[in-house]
């Protein structure tokens, strides 16, 4: 996620050389593509910390700190 970022909400995904713009609300591809089982990873990952994704948009757009958010594998 960046500072003051274009709308939709979204994240900003990269794997394996693949690079993706995820949509917050629904997992939707905004921009790019991810292989099939990074995706469902990822859209399940947007599902279980939505609240979390979408605070951390609200302070990204004011240029406040963002929180940290643990990663699809836990980190």
């Amino acid at each position: 996620m960046y500072f003051a970022d274009h709308a939709p909400p979204h994240v900003h995904i990269e794997y394996q050389g693949h690079e993706a713009l995820i949509a917050i609300e629904d997992g939707a591809v905004v921009q790019g593509q991810l292989p099939k089982r990074a995706l469902a990873l990822v859209r399940q990952w947007c599902l279980d910390h939505r609240q979390e994704l979408e605070q951390n948009w609200v302070n990204a757009q004011a240029l406040k700190p963002l929180s940290r958010i643990a990663g699809a594998d836990n980190d």
